[in-house]
């Protein structure tokens, strides 16, 4: 990931202008033009709990909200293994282009009505990466140690970051069935995303992506422990997750970031 000049905004818009919230669909409403870098993600864990809007609300990059279901937004902590990362229409990179990844994410809007995530943390396993993505798109990666493994049907993810003691670390336990999962309307709320904000060298960003459809399949958590989400600025997880999702993965694609507008008031 190198260091990019934001692209200019598809259509210039008043400082005041906004637009309603985009709807939630199960493939991108912008089709990318220009593919950035790609990659494919793989065994996602997906576990989400409630959060008090307001102090999401200080948390999100300037120009943005936090963007809610019916009245609620929510904090995740997804684990996966990334594999194939590639840039442009270049071959994967061998070694440094699959890693495991661990991350914490809010919800958010723009003044545009773009629906987004927002990375509180990016646990990687790879130094390079993590730099890299630091350097270029001031993404708060950390080095960490992460490990997946399957026992049969069962899959546990396990991270610790590097220095950071037992609590700056997480963990997830489950067991997967071969059952096909319809996503709640929730679900959808927290799944279909196609960019992300994030805020750097003073102008906040959207960085779009692409991928097909999730598919989800049955799944049961055994267990879990989680430092991640108080060290991300949030309190700690109070009882099990509202939502407990399996993917077995997909490709996905990245469009060239582009700045928000100025700020000005967003819907209600």
């Amino acid at each position: 990931m190198t260091r990019r000049h934001l692209a200019p905004d598809p259509a210039p818009h008043r400082a005041h202008a906004h637009r309603p919230a985009e709807a939630l669909t199960p493939l991108t409403p912008r089709p990318l033009r220009h593919v950035l870098f790609r990659q494919h993600w793989r065994d996602l864990v997906f576990l989400h709990w409630p959060a008090d809007p307001f102090r999401v609300a200080g948390l999100l990059p300037a120009g943005t909200v936090p963007d809610l279901h019916q009245g609620r937004t929510y904090v995740g902590l997804v684990f996966f293994r990334m594999e194939n990362l590639g840039f442009g229409r270049t071959p994967p990179l061998p070694y440094l282009g699959s890693f495991g990844e661990v991350n914490v994410r809010l919800y958010s809007r723009d003044s545009l009505g773009r629906r987004g995530v927002v990375f509180r943390s990016l646990d990687c396993d790879r130094l390079l990466p993590v730099l890299t993505a630091r350097a270029g798109f001031g993404l708060p990666y950390r080095w960490s140690r992460i490990s997946s493994r399957w026992f049969e049907n069962r899959l546990l993810y396990a991270t610790a970051r590097r220095g950071g003691g037992e609590r700056s670390g997480s963990r997830a336990w489950i067991d997967v069935g071969d059952t096909p999962v319809t996503p709640s309307p929730l679900e959808e709320f927290l799944t279909c995303r196609w960019g992300l904000h994030e805020r750097f060298l003073g102008r906040t960003y959207y960085l779009p992506n692409a991928h097909p459809a999730w598919t989800f399949r049955s799944c049961t958590l055994l267990g879990w422990e989680d430092g991640l989400i108080p060290a991300a600025g949030l309190p700690k997880p109070d009882g099990e997750p509202v939502s407990v999702l399996y993917a077995p993965g997909l490709p996905v694609r990245f469009g060239p970031p582009v700045p928000l507008p100025a700020p000005g008031p967003f819907p209600a």
